[in-house]
């Protein structure tokens, strides 16, 4: 790779982290400063684009006797791109958001150096090439995250948080103890150099469980969700909105990387994964349905919409090549998509509550009214959720769809058939809610400017994401299967 694209990737990466200590710097109506520049880095990785095709542009960082490697190919590109757009758009609602809900709450400009530090975790592990340097930006997204979470101060907010904490470092331990069988065994942290010489015996297997379970964690997949839902209870909405649509995300992009290069005709493993998803998607999905308030109603649609991305393990293992890549391809259409339509959900539902002052659902009564645009952007965002024409969790549905009876699959197409009418339920259990006329009357507060706009746009961009699919799954398919 010539130095300038190198150079260009890597003041993309790390400039958020330098944005956001410049943001804790400056008084608060200063802070609108800073989101314009950030809108520069999106562009910048456009500019990478172009130069990536079926080679991966890759090369090492070093750190005195300590070389990091690193490769970005068209996935990794795409994700950047994905979490810089998410990520932007949740530091633009938080200027908003700040003075109508928290003014005088210094804690909030702490905010900002945690989003920068979160967005250089997520960069990391995108590009990253060895088992050091994804274990580097797996940390640091892990303890922004909970740095994030802890920022309301209150007692339910610091015992969700520690809760989480606590749940990630067990993850990091079981992490570093299947890193640690691998360089015993093979004696490289290179992913390329342990694709070319590991073999599938019982240590890397045994390293491979250790790392599942630790991501599995991690990524709130059933069964080890239990920490998910209360942590989204008590967060700020603007971080409610990041994590929903990327922390979690990091960590299945890490299993399903490893599992490619290290166990890519398990199986019996990837079914049992597989199952996994199956259910997550029919509990996240029931537990939603009967969720009281509206955050409890996003937060367990979270953990049904990730048992989706768990169907692709089954449907790369021992299938053809041809279903393999449309499950490819579906994967991470419906990670692109669910990104987008669940910051804009969270968003959504942070201003019907911040608005009404309410968060029970039957207390949402007249919103219809009152709150029109927080109630369509809730609507919109559910489109993509449901998987309903044109939008992008339409087309990654029918991918996977296609994928699963070609490889003679039929369970998942059960699967999605059942999650697609569970998501419909809860959606229009909040819906029907909102409807209600003759309900006791709100002293409805204003929104700031801008706070509706964004979820609105962010769940635009989920559905039109359905009509331009053809872009992204173009420079995945010239990336390939790995």
């Amino acid at each position: 790779m010539s130095a300038w694209p190198s150079v260009l990737l890597w003041v993309t990466l790390l400039a958020p982290l330098p944005l956001g200590l410049l943001a804790l710097r400056h008084p608060p109506r200063q802070m609108r400063r800073v989101v314009p520049v950030g809108a520069l880095l999106p562009l910048t990785t456009l500019l990478l684009l172009p130069g990536l095709g079926e080679e991966a542009q890759q090369g090492s960082l070093s750190l005195g006797g300590l070389a990091l490697q690193w490769r970005l190919d068209p996935l990794a590109a795409l994700l950047l791109l994905l979490t810089q757009l998410v990520l932007l758009a949740s530091a633009t609602y938080a200027v908003g958001h700040r003075r109508a809900a928290l003014p005088g709450v210094d804690a909030h400009a702490r905010f900002w150096p945690l989003l920068g530090g979160l967005a250089v975790a997520l960069g990391l592990i995108w590009v990253a090439a060895d088992l050091l340097l994804l274990y580097v930006g797996l940390e640091l997204m892990g303890l922004t995250a909970v740095g994030m979470m802890l920022l309301p101060g209150k007692a339910e907010a610091i015992r969700a948080g520690l809760r989480y904490l606590l749940f990630a470092l067990v993850g990091s331990l079981a992490w570093l103890l299947g890193v640690a069988l691998l360089l015993g065994a093979w004696g490289t942290l290179a992913l390329a150099e342990l694709a070319a010489v590991a073999e599938p015996d019982a240590v890397t297997r045994i390293a491979m469980a250790l790392l599942a379970a630790g991501l599995l964690l991690k990524a709130a997949i059933f069964p080890l969700h239990g920490w998910l839902a209360p942590v989204h209870a008590s967060a700020w909405t603007p971080v409610s909105a990041v994590h929903g649509a990327l922390v979690v995300k990091g960590s299945f992009f890490i299993l399903i990387l490893l599992w490619r290069l290290l166990l890519p005709e398990a199986v019996t493993a990837a079914w049992a994964l597989g199952l996994l998803g199956a259910v997550a998607v029919l509990w996240g999905g029931l537990k939603a349905w009967r969720a009281d308030t509206l955050k409890q109603v996003v937060a367990w649609s979270t953990v049904g919409q990730l048992g989706y991305l768990m169907l692709a393990f089954p449907l790369l293992a021992g299938v053809a090549a041809s279903a393999a890549a449309l499950a490819w391809q579906a994967t991470w259409l419906q990670l692109a998509g669910h990104a987008l339509a669940k910051a804009a959900m969270f968003m959504a539902a942070g201003n019907l509550m911040l608005s009404t002052g309410a968060s029970r659902l039957e207390e949402l009564a007249g919103t219809s009214r009152r709150l029109p645009l927080a109630l369509m952007t809730f609507g919109v965002a559910a489109v993509t959720l449901m998987g309903l024409p044109p939008s992008a969790g339409f087309t990654a549905k029918w991918l996977l769809l296609q994928a699963s009876l070609e490889a003679g699959q039929w369970l998942w197409a059960v699967v999605l058939v059942l999650g697609t009418l569970l998501t419909a339920a809860y959606v229009f259990r909040v819906l029907r809610c909102s409807f209600v006329e003759e309900a006791p009357r709100h002293e409805f507060q204003v929104l700031p400017r801008g706070t509706d706009l964004v979820p609105l746009l962010l769940a635009l961009a989920a559905v039109g994401l359905g009509l331009v699919a053809q872009w992204p799954l173009a420079l995945l398919r010239e990336g390939g299967v790995p």
